[in-house]
Formats: structure tokens, sequence, C-alpha cells
């Protein structure tokens, strides 16, 4: 790759280690300053390589370093190098399964060329960062561990001819895509508002914002994280809920995010991460009620209406109703709703003359399916997220 020269990998350090790391340094840095030089007295002060000491400058001795002689006047013109400013505009001109294209606003220094610049990048939920290093350009293709459906995270800093490293620059967090010739090339946006509802000893329940795609967003993925570098894929869903059962064991940290998907397979950028609370949660009142009837059934079918019902004091504007069927039952058609279906889980959303739910309003929709062995009615509810009474 024209430019870039790569560094080992390295795994990046943990808030408490890192935190030693400092300390340790800071601790060391304060009794090397402290520590009086071999020759004190005759030492002359060092001046940066390629900086000249400022016009008439002298050389200070023991005593006017003591105290004795007065202060150099307020106004004197520092002579340390000024460090570059930062790379701004850290943006991806070009995502691919296998590369992406960086490209950033130069950054600028007060007293000498800049040099290069250092990138690092890391997965998301992983515990290694990458490193590479390119030359004074405003662009470059990174194609080193990158893959299909990866989320990678990048920043950089700029360096002068004098070896002084800028800040860093932005943070850069990009997803690619699982294919480079289409149907669809692009991700869905990320779900948002990620969030915890009720906790019980056993379970927890998830619910987050919608994502968008410029096909279609076919349904979610729900992933659990240790909180160092275990992911694991836990559910897909169709939904914007899911109720997640707890690990057995004490995990490190119990955290949640989520991805969506589309009808390809891309997957987005990953919501927010929650965290499960250590004490279950007592859930608030129910807002709403559901009733499920079953309208006509024969031998492999089955048509049924489900009524959802507001029972809050404020209106619900757009409303999504799940729950999951205890028998065999497949969706076949529905109407006055938007209906999909993965495994068991049945999602209802809203079309647009029945967006809105007013106090005490509510609106019927309608299923026809299939099933073999069992068509028992489900038992438990969710509206937008939270749970809903029966009958």
């Amino acid at each position: 790759m024209t430019g870039v020269l790569w560094s080992s990998l390295f795994c990046r350090p943990r808030p408490a280690l890192l935190a030693a790391v400092l300390l340790s340094t800071a601790v060391l840095g304060t009794a090397l300053s402290a520590a009086p030089a071999a020759d004190a007295a005759t030492a002359v002060p060092a001046v940066h390589p390629g900086v000249a000491p400022a016009a008439g400058a002298v050389a200070v001795s023991a005593a006017e370093q003591a105290g004795t002689a007065p202060p150099a006047p307020a106004s004197t013109p520092s002579t340390t190098p000024v460090p570059p400013s930062p790379p701004t505009n850290l943006t991806a001109s070009e995502v691919r399964t296998g590369s992406i294209t960086l490209t950033w606003t130069a950054a600028t220094s007060s007293c000498c060329a800049i040099t290069g610049y250092d990138i690092t990048y890391y997965q998301e939920f992983g515990d290694v960062i990458f490193s590479a290093t390119a030359g004074a350009v405003t662009s470059t293709t990174i194609t080193t561990h990158v893959g299909p459906g990866m989320q990678l995270s990048f920043r950089m800093i700029a360096r002068d001819s004098l070896g002084q490293r800028s800040n860093w620059s932005n943070l850069l967090t990009v997803v690619t895509p699982v294919t480079d010739t289409g149907p669809d090339t692009t991700p869905p946006s990320a779900p948002q508002s990620l969030t915890v509802g009720e906790v019980t000893a056993s379970t927890v329940a998830l619910s987050w914002s919608p994502s968008t795609d410029n096909v279609g967003v076919l349904g979610y993925n729900v992933y659990r994280f240790d909180g160092w570098y275990t992911s694991r894929l836990i559910a897909t869903v169709s939904g914007t809920t899911y109720t997640a059962s707890l690990p057995t064991s004490t995990p490190l940290r119990d955290l949640y995010y989520v991805r969506a998907r589309d009808a390809v397979g891309n997957v987005s950028i990953a919501s927010n991460t929650v965290e499960v609370p250590t004490t279950p949660t007592t859930p608030p009142p129910s807002t709403c009620r559901v009733t499920y009837r079953n309208q006509s059934e024969w031998p492999g079918g089955f048509v049924a209406t489900a009524t959802v019902h507001n029972l809050g004091a404020a209106p619900v504007d757009g409303w999504t109703v799940t729950f999951s069927y205890p028998g065999d039952q497949q969706v076949t058609s529905g109407w006055n709703a938007t209906i999909g279906q993965i495994g068991a889980t049945v999602t209802a959303r809203n079309v647009d003359w029945n967006r809105v739910l007013a106090p005490d309003g509510s609106a019927t929709f309608g299923i026809q399916g299939r099933w073999g062995v069992s068509d028992a009615p489900p038992t438990g509810f969710l509206l937008n997220g939270a749970a809903c009474t029966v009958g």
C-alpha cells in the first residue's frame, strides 16, 4: 500500500492498568525533574535542536536560578517550538469489503515541516489495536485487518521534522459492506437509544429505536459483550424489542448492543451499549392492553385478530406490538398492520391510518397463518418495548 508503513499490533490497556502506568510515569517524571544536574553551576540551558536562542540571551547562574535575580519579563517570547495542530475532518471517502480509504485536512506547523501521520484503528468490541504510518499526504487506503461486515474505528496524529506530535484527530467509525457488487452495498443506519427495561432475576428487557436503510431493514442482531474482548450473538429479531435471558454465571460485565441488518446481510454500526443492573427493577404500571382472539381455525390454518388498547394518558404516536407464538404457527398474511415473523416472534407495526393511538383508543389488526401441532394463543405482548396486560 503506497505511503503506508505498518507497525506491530498491540492490546488496548484497560482503564485500571492505564491509570497505574500514568501514575508511575508521573512519579518518575517528578523524581527526575527534582534531581540536580551533575554540574548545575556551569551548565548552559539546553536549546531545542535547530532553534536559535533569543537575541541577547545569556547563561543563567545558579544564584539567579535560586531566586536572587529578578525573573525574566513576562513579555519575553518563548523559544520552545509549538507542536503541530491535529489533522481535522477525518472521513472515509470509500468503504469496501476489504479496504477503507481515509482522507483528512492536513495538520499545520508554525516551526517546521509536517513529515507524516500515525494512524491507529481497532475493531469494535475487540481488544487489539492496529497501527499504520502514512507520509505527508492527506489520503491513504487501509487494507490490513479489514474484512466484510466489520466495524472499525480510526484516529490519527501528525508528526513534524523535530519529532513533535499533535493531539489526536476526531474519531471516525465505519462499517464495511458484505458485498462490493450489489444489489445492495449500503449498510443500515445504527439503532438508537438502546435502553434497559424490566430486569428480573433471570431476564432483561431491551428496546431501541428503529434503523433506516436504502432498501429496507430486515431485522436486528442482539449481542452480549463481556466488557473485555468477547461478543456473542444471542438473538436475531424482526422488531425493536427483545427479552434476554441473563447469564447463569457472573461475567466481568454484562453489556448488550444491537446492530441492524438488511436482506443481503449488511449490518449497521452498533448501537450504544447498556449494562444490566445488578438488582432486579420494579416494572412500571402497564399502560396498554392487548386482546388476541382466534376468529376461525381449521386443520392446518387459522385467522386471528389482535387489538391493542392505549391505557395511558398521552397518545402513542407510532406503535409496534411484539409477541411470540407458543405453538408452531407461521404467519402467511395480515391486514391493518405490517407484520413480520422470525422464529416464534411476531412483530406488528402500525400503518399510516392507525399510526396514533389516542388515550383510551385502540387499533385492531388481523393475522392469517398455518399450524401443524399447536395453535395455542400467545400469552405475552409488548407495545413499543413495554409489557402489556392481556385480555
